[in-house]
């Protein structure tokens, strides 16, 4: 028990409650999300590294056949997007973890998701020009 009778019950110092500074609240979000996509990766990647053997010696034709069936390409689509997304977080923590420097960092993160959104557009453009070309 604190002085006067009062109690503490959160883990705020009262310097913090009083600027009203705490948690930002994003961090459980993020975290949340690694989670969630390395979830959805495991068997999406399962399957592409099942079906990459299974495409073993098959010809290219053969091989864009078989991204242009639907679900292939569904499913490919999905993976290109979790796997970059995946990526970009995953880099971002390591930004944000261990460059000090504030412009820096903002910048590092800001190339880090540009660069990750690009070659998931330029991949997932791929995917869907060879689904919708044959």
């Amino acid at each position: 028990m604190a002085k006067d009778g009062i109690t503490q019950t959160t883990l705020r110092s009262p310097l913090g409650r009083v600027r009203g500074m705490g948690s930002a609240k994003s961090g459980t979000h993020h975290w949340w999300m690694q989670r969630v996509t390395s979830i959805a990766l495991l068997p999406l990647t399962l399957w592409f590294v099942a079906s990459m053997i299974g495409l073993a010696g098959a010809s290219y034709l053969e091989t864009l056949l078989w991204i242009a069936q639907p679900l292939n390409a569904v499913l490919l689509l999905v993976l290109i997007g979790l796997t970059f997304h995946h990526m970009a977080a995953g880099l971002q923590v390591v930004v944000e973890d261990y460059v000090r420097d504030e412009f820096k960092r903002i910048a590092y993160i800001l190339l880090i998701k540009g660069a990750a959104l690009l070659m998931a557009l330029a991949s997932g453009f791929s995917v869907l020009r060879i689904a919708f070309a044959l």
